[in-house]
């Protein structure tokens, strides 16, 4: 078994691109088979240097890793070649209408009810046509002559497809300026490559149909090769997704503070019924099989993401976000906030608490139980039992309890309304910031 994630660099990675990465390697670890990286970069225009590095870098934050790497840039004569062929058996035919002139013979056909495909009228040009619009200096682009008949397929997604291949133009495989299109470039190298099996998204599966018949022609057995179409995401409300979170790129993804394994294991889990759970990849491989990925669009919510996000952080141990913390940060105060962190990022506010210096809000009327909590202060060393013995004796001593008692000496301590256990917190503060504070808040109040 042999699949293969093959991206252009045109751009960076988004969780679209991740999602089918991430299953084209499942599935390959899963069946002990062979994982490849191709970049299809045949379009000198838009792909550049610094979107392929960006691809391998996003790739190995998520988890992945691969068995071989190619550049369709370094496989042109291939191309060329395969080119040749397929123009002697006459299946590659030359063109030069326009843009212009394509688009209003389009127009022609529908206004005439009939389906908007090329009329190959390029194939009853004679030699010295040919031979005349060159010396014009015209330059031809090139199409694939489908057969015709109706390609058939069972995918291991969507089950039994097909695809009528009258009803599809030819499509146009070589440039005018000679370079190949992804049509043609893909099945010469899957061809070339060995590749097995073929996981895209749904909107592909038309292609599939031209490209088994292209597979074919250049010598290919279409039994060898298996596809499978994953449907589209889709946003929370059940829209398209890349008009909103499509675009959104792994590196924007990795700057927001999302953990690989939170992203690894939501992606995994879309369109299944598993509960994702956060996990990267390599965890992944003995629960993921592509039999359980539903035939309906995937829904990718944000909460969700970032729930499961809160969830990573919360199991995370210190080793692993150590280098991400604020210089200083230790095992103990990591212990004490990361479960109540949506993105790491977050960490640093907790250490501005614990560490730095804050402002408490104003609390009105609350003066007097402000300066009793300063007076009731125990002495340190503190631990753990520390602010139940403290908050205890306010109790007694000012007859408060539950949110009255509670949500003043938070404010004053740590600015927030809500944040982690301070039974834990109130250690790492320590005596002096806490009277600093409280006395703040105190005199503020009055």
């Amino acid at each position: 078994m042999k699949l293969r994630f093959a991206p252009a660099p045109t751009g960076f990675l988004h969780v679209g691109n991740a999602r089918l990465a991430l299953v084209n390697w499942l599935v390959a670890r899963r069946h002990g088979g062979t994982f490849l990286l191709r970049l299809d970069d045949t379009d000198r225009e838009r792909s550049k240097p610094e979107f392929a590095a960006a691809i391998e870098e996003d790739l190995r934050w998520l988890g992945l890793d691969w068995d071989e790497f190619l550049r369709q840039s370094d496989r042109l004569d291939r191309y060329a070649a395969a080119a040749e062929r397929l123009k002697a058996a006459g299946r590659l035919y030359p063109c030069f209408e326009s843009e212009e002139e394509l688009r209003a013979k389009r127009e022609r056909r529908l206004r005439e009810g009939r389906p908007p495909v090329y009329d190959r009228e390029a194939l009853k040009m004679t030699r010295e046509q040919y031979e005349r619009a060159l010396a014009n200096g015209k330059r031809p682009y090139w199409r694939f002559l489908l057969s015709a008949r109706t390609i058939a397929w069972r995918d291991l997604v969507l089950g039994e497809r097909q695809v009528r291949l009258q009803a599809v133009s030819d499509p146009v495989l070589i440039r005018a300026d000679g370079t190949p299109l992804y049509t043609f470039a893909s099945v010469v190298d899957d061809l070339e490559t060995g590749i097995t099996h073929v996981v895209r998204g749904e909107d592909h599966v038309t292609n599939t149909g031209i490209q088994l018949d292209l597979y074919e022609a250049l010598g290919g057995d279409p039994a060898a090769l298996a596809f499978a179409h994953l449907p589209l995401l889709v946003d929370a409300e059940g829209g398209p997704l890349s008009k909103r979170l499509g675009s959104v790129s792994l590196r924007q993804l990795r700057r927001d503070g999302i953990e690989p394994a939170a992203l690894a294991g939501y992606l995994a889990a879309l369109g299944t019924a598993r509960d994702p759970r956060p996990a990267m990849p390599r965890e992944l491989v003995a629960e993921f099989d592509l039999a359980q990925v539903s035939r309906s669009p995937a829904r990718f919510d944000p909460q969700q993401l970032l729930a499961l996000n809160r969830r990573a952080l919360r199991e995370a141990p210190f080793e692993a976000v150590r280098d991400r913390l604020p210089e200083g940060a230790d095992e103990r105060f990591w212990l004490a906030v990361r479960g109540n962190l949506d993105l790491l990022a977050e960490a640093r506010v907790w250490w501005e608490v614990v560490r730095g210096t804050i402002v408490p809000p104003a609390l009105p009327g609350e003066g007097e139980f402000l300066r009793a909590a300063l007076d009731t202060l125990p002495p340190e060393p503190w631990d753990e039992t520390t602010w139940s013995a403290w908050t205890e004796a306010l109790r007694t001593r000012t007859g408060r309890s539950g949110r009255a008692l509670f949500r003043p000496l938070r404010l004053a301590l740590t600015g927030e309304e809500h944040g982690p256990d301070l039974k834990t917190l109130l250690p790492l503060i320590g005596r002096e910031r806490a009277a600093q504070r409280l006395r703040s808040a105190a005199t503020s109040a009055s």
